[in-house]
Order: structure tokens, then C-alpha cells, then sequence
């Protein structure tokens, strides 16, 4: 999901998220583990924009989850199901005319509902201005209910599969999706690739793209860069905008400084013994679950910075 809304399109999502997915499943398979003891419980999380390849990446996914899990790894059939959850795409909604985003919103749960996601959220329509309220979540929970109470075809599942778009579609994205794999070989797998920020580049260069079309007006938005009201495109603020108030701010800040004063003779022992872990490469999360008792997640991040370096984004 981060990586859509980063700017990814739909085809580097999927490439990007299931190529991350094998990487795990090659690191606790080197850990002496059994496919079987945790495949089944690995889980995706993809977005969900209006581009048609979204209508079908549910599909594109468990079908290259399933060979890749039946024919490479051996994994029995439990392995070989895939399961995923939905959100609709943040980056989709607008601050301009935010009542249009509930529609854009139900557009892409069908989508979702429709290619058989094992669980969906969607998004509060006024998400691009402020932290949802309690009646654009309601709103939002209602889209998904009427869809499945309310809208008939949603009674049968998987009820577009067999057309000929969806068909098309399916093999279409599962061609681009694994010539996005030969490329990530070709840079030496997930982590080479992350090395020379290749995935990152992609996603800044899709999104460049995305912003390009957007404001050419080449890709139209309704109520954004086409179509606009008599006043034009305006930002339209809803009735409740929730912000933090500065007791909440300073009340978090309160509570902050007494952890880190109430654990100060605790602290250095256990992020010493967090850095070490980290540089012997051992398995840290047991350690993590210790250190997260007496640490603030400051004091975790600028322990682990100290013996691991921190990124600083080249430009």
C-alpha cells in the first residue's frame, strides 16, 4: 500500500510487494525453516486505485503466489493461497469537491469486492484535509455494507470472471508483473536493486508522471482539473476539521520525558545489547520486545542509527 501511494502504479505495487514477499520466504527458508510452518500465515496489503490493472490485481497476485509456492518452494495447498487485504487509494482523494471521493471511493471497494480481497477498508472521503471524523467514517464503513447487503451481483463471487477484459487483464498485468522480476534479477535481486535505490527511482519517475498528467489535465479529475464548479476548483473544508490541541501535544511530550527519566538507569544496558544484536546480525526481534518496555521509539531508532548509519535521500 506504501508503495502505491508513494506513486507506484499499480504493475510496480504488485511487482515491488510480492518480490519483498519471496525475498522473506528466501530468508526464513535460510533460517532452516519449512515452508509450510509459515507460509500460510504471511498476508499482503495492496491499494486500490481507478486504474483497470487494480481490477484484477487480487487475481494477478495469488496466481503467481500459488506457482511460485507449488512449483519452486513445494508448499503444500494451504501454502499456495495467498491472502490479501485492500485499501482504497489515499492518493486518489482530493481536497477539491470532497464530496466526489466517496464515489471514487465505492468505485475502487468494487473493484476489490469483485476480485475477492479477503478484507477491505475505505477511506473517509474528507481524508486529504484532516483526520476522518466520526460521519465521513460511518459514510465510508457504508459504502462496503451496501455493496455487500445491499448490491445484488455482489452475492456471487468473482462475478466479472470469464469476460473477456478481466481475462485479458489478468494475463496482461501477470506478463508485466514478472517482466518487473527480470529486471529486479538483473540488479541482483530485491535488496541489489535497493542498493542503487532502483525501486525508489521508479516510484519517484511514476509519480512525476502521475502529477504531470494530472495538472496537463491529460488524465482527467473530475472537479480537480475538469468538469470544475462555477468557483472553480476551490478547497473545500468539511464541516469538522479534527486537529491535535496543544494539551493533547503537550500531554504525549509529559508522558515522553517520564518514560525515558522513570527507565534511565534501565535504557543504556538493553540498546546496547540492541546494537549488538544488530551488529553480530542476530535475530533482534526478541531483543526488540525487551527493549520496547523501557525505550521510547527515539531512543530504539538513534541506537540502531549509531551502528547501522541513517538514510539521507540523495537528490
Amino acid at each position: 500500500y506504501h508503495i502505491a501511494e508513494a506513486g507506484a502504479n499499480p504493475i510496480s505495487q504488485l511487482a515491488f510487494t510480492l518480490g519483498n514477499g519471496f525475498t522473506y520466504v528466501e530468508y526464513y527458508l535460510s533460517r532452516g525453516m519449512h515452508i509450510d510452518d509459515f507460509a500460510p500465515n504471511l498476508s499482503f496489503f495492496f491499494s486500490n486505485g481507478i486504474d483497470p490493472e487494480y481490477s484484477v490485481i487480487g487475481r494477478v497476485a495469488r496466481r503467481i503466489w500459488a506457482k511460485a509456492m507449488k512449483n519452486k518452494y513445494g508448499g503444500n495447498a494451504r501454502s499456495q493461497m495467498l491472502k490479501y487485504h485492500i485499501q482504497t487509494s489515499g492518493r486518489s482523494l482530493h481536497a477539491q469537491e470532497i464530496d466526489f471521493n466517496d464515489i471514487r471511493t465505492t468505485l475502487q471497494a468494487l473493484y476489490a469486492i469483485y476480485d475477492n480481497c479477503n478484507s477491505l477498508h475505505t477511506n473517509a472521503y474528507d481524508e486529504a484535509i484532516t483526520t476522518p471524523t466520526e460521519e465521513s467514517v460511518r459514510r465510508a464503513m457504508a459504502i462496503q455494507l451496501i455493496i455487500n447487503k445491499e448490491l445484488g451481483l455482489a452475492k456471487n463471487e468473482n462475478p466479472i470472471q470469464g469476460s473477456f477484459i478481466i481475462e485479458e487483464l489478468t494475463d496482461l498485468v501477470e506478463e508485466a508483473v514478472l517482466a518487473e522480476f527480470d529486471r529486479l534479477t538483473e540488479r541482483g535481486g530485491v535488496l541489489g536493486a535497493m542498493e542503487t535505490m532502483y525501486q525508489r527511482g521508479k516510484i519517484q519517475e511514476e509519480s512525476l508522471y502521475y502529477e504531470t498528467l494530472k495538472h496537463t489535465g491529460e488524465f482527467p479529475i473530475i472537479g480537480v482539473n475538469t468538469f470544475l464548479s462555477s468557483k472553480g476548483s476551490p478547497t473545500v473544508l468539511p464541516q469538522e476539521v479534527i486537529r491535535a490541541t496543544t494539551e493533547e501535544k503537550e500531554y504525549q511530550i509529559k508522558m515522553l520525558k517520564e518514560l525515558q527519566q522513570f527507565h534511565a538507569t534501565d535504557a543504556p544496558a538493553v540498546l546496547k545489547e540492541l546494537q549488538d544484536a544488530a551488529v553480530r546480525n542476530k535475530n533482534m526481534f526478541a531483543v526488540l520486545m525487551e527493549v520496547c518496555k523501557v525505550c521510547s521509539l527515539g531512543q530504539i531508532t538513534k541506537a540502531l542509527f549509531e551502528v547501522g548509519g541513517q538514510y539521507r535521500r540523495n537528490m
